[in-house]
């Protein structure tokens, strides 16, 4: 922030003359610093390293299966190649084959809503991670704020509304002809009483640059009488100052006036407004201006800038808060601006870091800092993206909002990166996620999106993997007591696409209100407690039928596996309804197009052995007293598959509240959140 000497490239020059030296070209620039930065891979998200540990559970548990299931049927005497192909189709039973297909479709509808409510997705893995980010770093300006400055007050040096310092303010702004910016044109489009300017001529100007950090404007009245009006950040105003310019005419600037004008600078500050200085001084008949001349001024007073909160605002971060996202700001403002904002948008500001604390911090110094604070003030650009990576080691899934091009490698390294339709390209290119309107509220209708694909996709994988293990685990012990195999090869994998068909309506099905509540997470570990719990149901009623058709029934070998190939589908059936909610089957409404579906493929596996073809699969015609027995253990496997959930998702949800520390207000959620599923 005090580097107000250099200019670096790729900066547009739009006013005044200068000499440079350059220090560093090319690739060591601070700009391909930024192109380095974007040409880096990708981190890894928090979506994709959960997927990636899904397919490694599933692959121990394939090669455990295969390799068991095909040395046990070979050491009891099965036919080599009939051993080997039943195997592999209980592998290919137990993939989640469509889970690819089912995460496009999901992500494409989650896209296509979310661009009806004004969010435009540019990675459709991004919107998984839109569900799953539980913070989010913005700047203000824009986004909390409504992004147009307005000019609040003029006062002189006393804190006394002044009309003479907002005439030298509004001779300033519109007599300069230099860099336009948005302080002169505020002070433009203040309301004032008609000042009339018509009298006043411009003689010279001295433009604003960075070094002085002020802006003269030198003009004569229609008496000829010249005044130099400077304004620009009150302390390098108050150094061209040697007076004070109050009521009663000109004082000396002593130490007592400066720490007067220091004080009032910083109470204002305090209160959320941007202040500047203003200062004078009186000519006669000069005929050219200079630096030079800004010494020895009359400061006059101070003009007071605000960019008020957005309407809503409060609001909208309340509705982040309640889903469990916590708001982090980082801005280049001075402290004093953003606590007041962060005060009056009820974000906590107790705890603040500027950019020049974060300079002096190592890496590990700063992942142990960013957890506890609250507000990133007075930051270069450069450092966004050293905190967004601290924050994500710490465990946090960020998002982060930017528009600039100094923002392109923050927006990289987030787990989300968050864009506006007006910001640069750089910034567009680099985001996962375009806003076509700069406000929170479209990005919460966004995370609602987001967290109901995830939910979706997790419902697939739940149904897929607890149903399909059990049968598995129940196909690959059937051979180790039954004379003949349970299923023929064909017919588990007629199973398994009969079972696979209701999936398709999973991209579309409804989701609770409860599940979007909170941001949603991996757990591998619940994913295996969850398979193996629900498979271990699913394999004791198997056993349970397999008693019923061996012990009551006295099944042949076909009418056993057709009776079985109903009942396993079924019970793939059923569990669709039952792990799709959380709450009581009964409680939760499926989407039409998945009761369809269900109910579709139900009746056709009951059908399937009446059919013609059904001797092609080796199935035979089944008695009614078999079929209702067949139901009647569905049902009851329904029943216990409820317990189950319940059991399951209440345990999970003690471990969520023991793990998860929860604060107070705004920042509930800037805490590491527990990664149960549940």
């Amino acid at each position: 922030a005090q580097r107000t000497n250099a200019v670096f490239t790729g900066t547009s020059v739009r006013s005044g003359t200068a000499k440079v030296l350059a220090v560093a070209t090319g690739a060591r620039t601070e700009f391909a610093s930024i192109a380095e930065a974007l040409e880096r891979r990708i981190p890894e998200t928090e979506f994709a390293r959960g997927i990636r540990m899904f397919g490694y559970l599933m692959t121990e548990i394939m090669l455990a299966i295969v390799i068991m299931v095909f040395f046990a049927d070979v050491m009891l005497n099965r036919p080599l190649i009939e051993s080997l192909l039943f195997s592999l189709a209980l592998a290919v039973g137990l993939t989640p084959e469509l889970l690819p297909a089912i995460i496009s479709v999901t992500l494409a509808k989650g896209a296509r809503t979310m661009a009806a409510s004004g969010v435009i997705v540019r990675r459709l893995d991004a919107i998984e991670n839109l569900g799953s980010m539980d913070l989010l770093c913005t700047d203000k300006t824009g986004t909390l704020t409504e992004g147009v400055i307005h000019l609040d007050g003029s006062f002189d040096v006393e804190g006394t509304a002044s009309k003479d310092v907002l005439l030298w303010a509004l001779l300033n702004a519109t007599l300069q002809t230099g860099l336009k910016n948005p302080l002169d044109e505020a002070i433009a489009s203040a309301p004032h009483d008609h000042e009339d300017l018509s009298g006043f001529t411009k003689i010279d100007e001295i433009p604003y640059d960075f070094v002085r950090k002020r802006l003269s404007v030198a003009a004569q009245d229609s008496s000829r009488k010249q005044i130099l009006i400077t304004k620009g950040a009150v302390q390098n105003v108050v150094e061209a100052c040697g007076f004070v310019q109050g009521p009663h005419g000109l004082t000396p600037l002593g130490a007592a006036e400066r720490q007067a004008i220091d004080e009032r600078f910083r109470r204002w500050s305090a209160q959320g407004y941007r202040v500047l200085g203003l200062a004078i001084r009186r000519f006669q008949d000069k005929a050219g201006f200079s630096r030079d001349d800004e010494t020895g001024m009359a400061f006059a007073g101070f003009l007071l800038f605000l960019d008020p909160p957005k309407e809503g605002v409060r609001k909208t971060l309340s509705a982040l808060t309640d889903r469990g996202i916590g708001v982090k700001v980082i801005s280049g403002d001075n402290r004093y601006v953003a606590a007041h904002l962060a005060e009056a948008v009820g974000l906590r500001s107790a705890r603040i870091m500027t950019g020049e604390d974060l300079s002096k911090l190592t890496k590990n110094g700063l992942l142990a800092s960013v957890r506890h604070t609250d507000l990133f003030v007075e930051i270069d650009p450069n450092q966004k993206e050293r905190i967004v990576e601290a924050l994500r080691r710490s465990g946090h899934v960020v998002g982060y909002l930017g528009d600039g091009i100094n923002d392109a490698p923050a927006l990289h390294e987030a787990d989300i990166g968050i864009s506006v339709d007006t910001a640069v390209d750089v910034a567009r290119e680099a985001a996962d996620i375009i806003l076509l309107k700069r406000d929170l509220g479209v990005l919460v209708r966004g995370v609602d999106d987001g967290r109901k694909t995830f939910a979706n996709t997790m419902k697939y994988i739940s149904i897929t993997t607890s149903a399909n293990f059990g049968n598995m685990i129940s196909m690959a012990a059937a051979p180790l007591y039954l004379p003949f195999l349970p299923l023929l090869a064909k017919q588990i994998l007629l199973n398994n696409f009969l079972s696979d068909i209701p999936a398709l309506a999973i991209a579309a099905d409804n989701v609770d209100a409860e599940q979007v509540r909170r941001p949603r997470h991996w757990d591998i570990r619940f994913v295996r407690r969850f398979m193996v719990s629900f498979g271990l149901v699913s394999s004791l009623f198997d056993f349970a039928t397999f008693a019923f058709l061996l012990v009551a029934v006295h099944a042949t070998a076909a009418t056993f596996q057709t009776a079985w190939f109903v009942e396993s589908v079924l019970t793939e059936l059923a569990i669709v309804l039952v792990v799709r909610t959380h709450k009581r089957l009964w409680c939760s409404r499926p989407s039409h197009l998945l009761a369809r579906l269900t109910l579709g493929v139900g009746i056709v596996s009951i059908a399937i052995p009446f059919a013609p073809f059904a001797g092609w699969f080796g199935f035979v015609p089944l008695a009614g007293p078999v079929l209702a027995g067949l139901l009647a253990i569905t049902a009851l496997y329904v029943l216990v598959s409820e317990m189950t959930k319940s059991w399951l998702f209440a345990h999970g949800s003690r471990g969520k509240r023991r793990r998860k520390a929860v604060g107070p207000h705004l920042d509930r959620a800037t805490t590491r959140p527990g990664r149960a599923a549940g």
